[in-house]
């Protein structure tokens, strides 16, 4: 049985329509994406699921209930780590944890030691007792995922969970949700960062204006709407755009963007080679996988992050 159940599920502001009449189900266990530029509509869907925004029409069901029927059983089933930290800056980082057990009514004996469990889940035993105001930004973001498990939730809702992080902290912090999945928890992720995605999700939808676009996992995505590997090649700001027409010539589908070429093969090396024997010699070239970027251009002729 699904954990999370839509059925044209849509929400209008007036004349906008954030989210345009969309279906989807999360099975238990699962890591679910929502992958799509800002604005698609991701952070709404979310809202919606958690039972603080309500729908305009269509049906949803989280763990068998209506969120707007039933919000504080789901909210009670849920953890939510939102797009910005709402952490309490004057707080010691393990009393954050305590004071927002409280809101689930949980027993400050049962808190005290769930605490000190989940600091050390996140890898910040040694700043328990460090104002939230002195953490770096990813010891503030593996805090605040933290907080969202402290009523031990069935789902864990995380909306675009490493945007500002270094890529050192993005590791670490994928690390600590793939705990939480082998430890059975569902996964619900927002984000735009196309290797987040491949990294975390199972299974994605990717949402344009509103509108599920494709679905499935990454894999099968890149495999439907993508090819092997892409060529990137760049001629030079004042090239680019005449060496379109000779490009054409030598794949079956290309991109051209403001500072590069993308060529798509099944052999890219193959096709690098080409280009050069034909005297194309480009300024600099990568030959590589595709990855969900190139399956969102395939989609919407732009890329994820606007």
């Amino acid at each position: 049985m699904a954990v999370i159940e839509a059925s044209d599920l849509t929400k209008t502001y007036g004349d906008f329509t954030a989210v345009d009449g969309i279906s989807f189900e999360v099975a238990p266990g699962e890591s679910f994406g929502l992958l799509g530029p800002n604005g698609a509509g991701k952070s709404t869907t979310m809202r919606m699921i958690g039972g603080t925004s309500l729908r305009t029409s269509g049906s949803l069901r989280v763990l068998g209930l209506d969120p707007e029927e039933n919000g504080p059983l789901v909210r009670a089933s849920l953890g939510v780590v939102p797009q910005q930290d709402s952490l309490d800056e004057e707080l010691r980082a393990r009393d954050n944890l305590i004071v927002y057990g409280r809101y689930f009514g949980l027993p400050k004996a049962y808190l005290t030691k769930k605490a000190d469990e989940l600091l050390e889940f996140a890898q910040l035993t040694d700043k328990a007792k460090e104002k939230v105001s002195a953490l770096s930004g990813g010891m503030k973001r593996r805090l605040t995922i933290a907080r969202g498990l402290v009523n031990e939730p069935r789902i864990l809702l995380l909306d675009e969970p490493t945007t500002g992080l270094d890529p050192q902290a993005r590791h670490i912090l994928w690390d600590r949700l793939f705990r939480l999945k082998e430890q059975g928890v569902t996964l619900v992720v927002t984000t735009h960062f196309m290797d987040e995605a491949e990294q975390l999700c199972d299974r994605l939808i990717v949402i344009d204006h509103g509108t599920i676009v494709a679905e499935g996992s990454p894999q099968s995505l890149i495999r439907d709407y993508s090819t092997r590997e892409v060529v990137e090649v760049r001629f030079g700001s004042t090239r680019n755009a005449a060496m379109e027409g000779p490009m054409r010539e030598l794949a079956d589908r290309i991109e051209v963007l403001p500072d590069r070429i993308l060529l798509y093969a099944h052999d890219g090396e193959a096709l690098l080679d080409e280009i050069n024997r034909r005297g194309h010699t480009p300024l600099t070239s990568l030959v590589r996988r595709s990855s969900l970027e190139d399956v969102f251009l395939r989609l919407t002729g732009r890329t994820l992050i606007d």
